[in-house]
């Protein structure tokens, strides 16, 4: 019955063996979507940190960003494998409550990788950018290129999509707190009353998305010129959409991700700053968990003062901002990834 559901779903599985001697333990890493380069980069890391710890990894992604019944079918089908743990990046940090409990139950190990559930505690671990923080730290430096302008600003948002997971919210309430701005309820994107805020739209995190929100958005008010967006293929969008208004030169664009193409287009000047996040450590660290778990039922700890474990987080820039910290260019090139 599992097959035929995951057929009907065309769900992406990929199976590493980890040689012919007898596995050490066996996972599953469940992304988002298999063409992020976030996403092919950590199942890159999971993939190589399986391979050298003797752990069998079956590898399911969705097929697109939002996509809850395809990683629902991708946990219940490691539960019936049998796996020690799973690792995932949920699509939706509540919906998929129910089978991660079912997971959960059956007495897999389960971490959240990038995307905390709601509330955390749903997983058994998260490893992940403090989401909050990358957004606080593009919106300070936002906020510092224009200076005494800052209070005049016009700010475009373009986050994710309607459900508004953790990943989601927590960068886009950052931003605003970095900015200046109340951000009221920190779970709820679009209760703010700044005057400053022209308008939120969502992307589904690709750049396809980023061009379409950012041309409504300058629909409804020409005057944007500060860019806040999800992730950097929304961010290369944005920019598409401004320079076909001939604004691409007179706009900031803030984003967050640290891929090679991003920290590239910060490089040529496209987006002006991003918060670098590190997926090939949240998955290698994920696999190593499993392993522990599956050896001697070890559960992985938090980061003090946190309910995960921080795998880090560096702004981008090379305008950097007084009282913001951040890295170079070239040091973003030599830590970035896909």
């Amino acid at each position: 019955m599992k097959i035929v559901k995951m057929a009907a779903l065309s769900l992406l599985a990929v199976t590493a063996a980890a040689g012919t001697a007898a596995a050490e333990g066996s996972a599953c890493l469940i992304t988002k979507t298999d063409t992020n380069p976030f996403f092919v980069k950590m199942k890159e890391g999971a993939s190589q940190q399986a391979k050298e710890m003797g752990i069998d990894l079956s590898t399911y992604a969705g097929k697109l960003d939002g996509d809850v019944e395809t990683q629902v079918a991708a946990v219940e089908t490691c539960i019936a494998a049998g796996a020690d743990g799973i690792l995932i990046t949920p699509s939706d940090s509540r919906a998929l409550t129910p089978v991660i409990e079912q997971a959960k139950e059956a007495g897999l190990l389960v971490i959240a990788l990038d995307t905390p559930f709601e509330p955390a505690d749903v997983a058994h671990a998260t490893f992940a950018t403090d989401n909050f923080k990358a957004g606080e730290l593009i919106g300070e430096w936002a906020r510092g290129q224009l200076g005494d302008k800052a209070d005049d600003a016009r700010i475009a948002f373009l986050d994710l999509n309607p459900s508004e997971v953790s990943v989601d919210y927590l960068r886009d309430q950052g931003f605003m707190k970095g900015f200046g701005i109340d951000i009221k309820n920190p779970t709820d994107i679009g209760d703010e009353d700044d005057p400053r805020i022209a308008g939120h739209d969502v992307t589904d995190g690709n750049e396809e998305g980023g061009r379409k929100a950012m041309e409504n958005l300058l629909q409804r008010d020409p005057s944007i010129n500060v860019v806040y967006t999800i992730n950097e293929p929304a961010a290369a969008g944005a920019y598409e959409a401004l320079k076909a208004m001939g604004r691409e030169s007179d706009v900031i664009i803030a984003s967050v991700d640290g891929g090679c193409p991003g920290v590239r287009n910060v490089q040529e000047g496209i987006i002006g700053a991003t918060s670098q996040q590190y997926p090939l450590l949240m998955a290698s660290k994920g696999i190593e968990a499993i392993a522990a778990f599956a050896a001697d039922g070890t559960v992985p700890e938090t980061s003090p003062g946190l309910d995960f474990y921080n795998t880090g987080v560096n702004l981008v820039t090379d305008k950097p901002v007084d009282g913001v910290p951040s890295i170079s260019v070239e040091e973003g090139l030599a830590k970035c990834w896909g």
